[in-house]
């Protein structure tokens, strides 16, 4: 199997079990990180790892003086490898071209483990929880994409006019909901071609740049959510027809989960922090 296919595999597995792995919450990326660093896990690798909490590899847990107990079985964290290859160009002059590869190393968690005690009073700098209505207007203050809350039935980017269009917040059963179905509509116009340049032109409902369109804009949602403190139980679908929907597309293509999580990533920064790097 490829790293892909491994991937997709864990990510599938999670959702026969009626687990959607993008749902959980996030705490400002910070849930799971690695107890040397101090570093939170990517994106993709929030989405892998079972636990909350701390993460080492063998190696790194030998040094702190623990042990990983008998029979435990480690979790894969991913990572690109950059491998640099020269291509001839038509003038006959070579180009070295930098190309990522995608590896994988095992990690345990810190339950897995003797003699090594959790950390405690962590101080991490991006753990503070800024508040939705903070979010929503950081962006839109920031950003020339216009705001439309209005009585409506539905609620979309529109690419052509740079516009976010979602229902005023008493059509919906909560304030989370209204929030999380807003964070979904502004990753999507993160991907404006003045932005982060992601969006398709050949993106229609129900082909498969839709789909992979979608599934940035899901675990876009669900980052933003946790990170202003929302009720991710509540505000996300956890229907059988949503479950069976993302499985039938995951299957199909083994390279999506790992491409979503990595533009949702940047998409957020985006947002949050208005860091532009090409999706």
């Amino acid at each position: 199997m490829t790293v892909y296919e491994i991937v997709t595999d864990k990510i599938i597995k999670q959702m026969e079990k009626g687990i959607i792995p993008w749902h959980k919450p996030w705490h400002g990326g910070m849930a799971k990180f690695n107890r040397v660093s101090k570093k939170g896990y990517s994106v993709l690798n929030q989405l892998l790892l079972p636990f909350d909490g701390e993460y080492a590899t063998l190696k790194q847990w030998n040094e702190l003086g623990g042990r990983v107990k008998a029979g435990e079985k480690g979790n894969i964290v991913t990572y690109w490898n950059f491998i640099n290859k020269t291509e001839k160009q038509e003038d006959g002059s070579e180009k070295v071209k930098s190309f990522p590869i995608l590896r994988y190393y095992t990690v345990f968690h810190i339950s897995q483990v003797e003699g090594v005690e959790p950390l405690e009073n962590i101080d991490f700098a991006n753990m503070e929880v800024e508040s939705a209505e903070d979010v929503k207007n950081t962006y839109f203050e920031r950003e020339s994409c216009r705001l439309f809350v209005e009585k409506s039935d539905r609620a979309y980017y529109s690419p052509s006019f740079d516009e976010v269009h979602v229902p005023e917040l008493n059509q919906f059963e909560n304030s989370d909901e209204f929030y999380s179905t807003l964070f979904h509509e502004m990753t999507h116009s993160t991907g404006a071609a003045s932005r982060l340049d992601r969006l398709s032109s050949t993106a229609f409902f129900g082909n498969e740049d839709y789909s992979k369109e979608e599934l940035v804009a899901e675990i876009g949602s669900a980052m933003l959510s946790s990170v202003a403190g929302l009720n991710t139980e509540k505000t996300f679908n956890n229907s059988v027809a949503y479950l069976q929907s993302w499985l039938r597309v995951l299957k199909n293509d083994p390279r999506m989960i790992v491409s979503a999580a990595s533009k949702a990533e940047k998409a957020v920064d985006y947002i949050l922090y208005g860091i532009k790097e090409a999706a």
